[in-house]
Order: C-alpha cells, then sequence, then structure tokens
C-alpha cells in the first residue's frame, strides 16, 4: 500500500497521462500526491546572454510551472485526492537528479512518472530522465507509457 505519492510533470500529454494515473491509483489506496514540476533553465543560458531577456524567461516559466501545478492539483482534488504541489529549478543538471531528491525529502514511497518509451538513437541523444530516476530511485517507479507516445 502507497501513501505517498510523487508525480513530476512536465506538460507533455504524456505526463498527464502519467498524472491521470497517478490521481487514480491515489483514490485507490487513499494515498496524497506530491505533484512535482522542475524547471530546467540550462538550454536558456546556451541561447540567451542577455541578463534581462533570461530573467523574462525564468519568469514566464515559473508562471507556466505554477499554472501546471494548480490545474493538476485541481483534477485530484475533483477525484478527491489531496495534492500538495512543488516547483523547483535545476541549472546544468538532471532532472532526475531534481526527482530522485524531492522524493526522498518528502518522504514519497511511489513515483509515478509519465515516459515516451523512445529506444535507439532518440533515447541516446535525448537521454531519459525516466530511464535515469528508475536506475536510481530508492522506491518503486511506475512509468506510464501514453498510446500515443513516439516510439522509435
Amino acid at each position: 500500500m502507497y501513501h505517498r505519492i510523487l508525480v513530476p510533470i512536465d506538460g507533455s500529454k504524456t505526463a498527464a497521462h502519467g498524472l491521470h494515473e497517478a490521481i487514480r491509483l491515489a483514490a485507490e489506496q487513499k494515498a496524497s500526491l506530491h505533484l512535482l514540476h522542475v524547471i530546467d533553465d540550462f538550454p536558456m543560458l546556451v541561447e540567451l546572454s542577455d541578463v534581462a531577456a533570461y530573467d523574462d524567461m525564468i519568469r514566464t516559466l515559473r508562471d507556466y510551472g505554477e499554472k501546471l501545478l494548480s490545474n493538476a492539483q485541481a483534477l485530484a482534488d475533483v477525484s478527491g485526492v489531496e495534492a500538495e504541489t512543488a516547483l523547483r529549478e535545476v541549472t546544468g543538471g538532471r532532472v532526475a537528479t531534481i526527482v530522485l531528491a524531492e522524493a526522498k525529502a518528502t518522504g514519497c514511497d511511489l513515483i509515478v512518472m509519465g515516459t515516451h518509451g523512445r529506444r535507439g538513437i532518440s533515447r541516446v541523444t535525448l537521454g531519459s530522465d525516466a530511464e535515469q530516476v528508475v536506475r536510481s530511485s530508492p522506491v518503486p517507479v511506475l512509468l506510464v507509457r501514453h498510446p500515443g507516445a513516439e516510439a522509435d
């Protein structure tokens, strides 16, 4: 039986599918959700040299993350599932590292996350935060693949 489920979300259809599965599971298990959105600003640091442009972009990403978390929390509320939210930022690191640290810090006993199910060269070139979480997680991880997710 699970008590506290971590659900990383990024706004993708795949993450939304994972969220819906986590809500369903939490309702069945009478568990609470810890909804997490991680802002990865490293790509912006590479592309933006203007500090003002960077600050505007970070503000936009934070607003997007807060809205995403609020909408996810509302979905949980409608299903009668208790949920809390967290917005984190990472620069030059892996999102997976933040997900794992969040699970440990908040006492989550399950991580549910969407995955694209990529294989071959696209998995190698894009990396896989889901795979990294699975390899390093001290708690069980449920990967949920969206039926329309693209695979090579």
